[in-house]
């Protein structure tokens, strides 16, 4: 399954990632207009958690068995049987937040103005995880499938 893996020994906390990961997931893909001209707000899909001197950046694994999808009450979440993803399909989310609740490794993020969540896709779409192109420390490192 395709999914990025976070590398702690590395991260050194700069929140680039989520920067990098709104822009790519706003309406204009431009860093300044999403941020300062686009009424609603890009919401990043990955979120880089500190307790210094550690950080850790924490996305979505795309799990094999994806506790997120079985709680999904309206259908929202899918498994894509070919890419291996873990997918959302905003039209359908209810915002019951049922799937924040079942991930067990808090990788799904709340649009609090949407009231519904959003979380990581891999850039779909894109050849490659804007948030492992972006980082500058090389602290995320993108699996495509099947190797670890």
């Amino acid at each position: 399954m395709p999914k990025v893996v976070a590398k702690p020994e590395v991260c050194i906390g700069c929140h680039l990632c989520e920067i990098w990961c709104a822009v790519a997931h706003s309406r204009t893909r431009d860093i300044l207009k999403a941020f300062k001209y686009e009424k609603k707000k890009p919401v990043p899909r990955i979120v880089v958690d500190e307790n210094l001197p550690e950080c850790f950046a924490i996305q979505c694994r795309h799990c094999d068995e994806p506790n997120c999808v079985f709680a999904c009450i309206s259908g929202a979440l899918y498994k894509d049987t070919e890419t291996g993803k873990v997918l959302h399909d905003e039209s359908k989310c209810v915002g019951c937040l049922s799937c924040v609740m079942a991930c067990p490794y808090g990788s799904i993020v709340i649009d609090f103005e949407e009231k519904k969540i959003v979380k990581c896709d891999l850039c779909e779409g894109l050849e490659f995880p804007t948030c492992v192109k972006m980082c500058p420390n090389n602290a995320l490192v993108y699996i495509s499938g099947g190797e670890e």
